[in-house]
């Protein structure tokens, strides 16, 4: 139990210090490079295109569903951020979506 203790509260300090370091280094007087910003730009899309990546990587179009479970999903995530712009509503529903599929259908 006082590991487990000891674990939380040492990642919790490391993770407060990480998110304090950027208003350190850059908060006050100072401008954000130019740089710092671009990657304030782009990086939240690459991020999120590598995770659809990771995900989609195992499907085997070779054998029985033939992927149509993450690729039915990913239309789902695709039609509810189009239809509401929501990304919560996005992930959640296509995870909904996904599950009930694999679970109940395939």
């Amino acid at each position: 139990m006082t590991h487990a203790v000891l674990v939380i509260a040492v990642t919790a300090l490391v993770t407060l210090v990480l998110r304090f370091i950027p208003f350190l280094a850059f908060g006050g007087k100072r401008e954000t490079p130019a740089y710092i910003s671009y990657l304030g730009r782009l990086l939240p899309y690459a991020v999120m295109a590598m995770l659809v990546v990771y995900c989609l990587r195992n499907i085997s179009f070779a054998v029985a569903p033939f992927g149509a479970p993450e690729l039915i999903s990913c239309a789902v995530v695709a039609l509810l951020h189009v239809w509401r712009r929501s990304s919560i509503l996005s992930i959640l529903g296509g995870t909904v979506c996904y599950m009930l599929l694999v679970q109940l259908v395939f």
